[in-house]
């Protein structure tokens, strides 16, 4: 009887600390009213070269007035991105894909350089 007692309580605890864990989480990813992530990827392939700029609403508020630059050239505008959502852009054809820039509105800058996804032998583009 003791080592059932033992046993339910260790497993009891360890799914109250697990719960208490994944609340925490996902209560803190929008903690600012006005966040913003930028994800500007690269993908040199044998034949070709894509790339893509994902912009992520993670704050509580709408983002409003955002402007992208591209490597500090090119521009575009988007006139609002509702909290947790994300859009999905081109870079234009004549950018050297080295940096993004976007502000937005509330004094929210942030500045990335094009990342490269990580190749994989045997897969597509590898």
């Amino acid at each position: 009887m003791n080592k059932n007692a033992i046993v339910l309580a260790s497993v009891s605890a360890a799914i109250a600390v697990i719960s208490v864990m994944l609340l925490l989480s996902i209560f803190s990813l929008a903690t600012k009213n006005f966040a913003l992530d930028v994800d500007p990827i690269k993908d040199n392939q044998n034949l070709f070269n894509t790339a893509r700029v994902m912009v992520t609403n993670t704050g509580k508020l709408t983002l409003n007035n955002i402007t992208v630059i591209y490597d500090d050239k090119s521009t575009e505008r988007i006139n609002s991105l509702p909290p947790g959502q994300k859009i999905m852009l081109s870079p234009p054809n004549n950018s050297s894909l080295k940096s993004v820039t976007v502000i937005a509105d509330h004094g929210l800058k942030v500045t990335r350089t094009y990342r490269t996804p990580l190749k994989i032998p045997g897969m597509m583009g590898s």
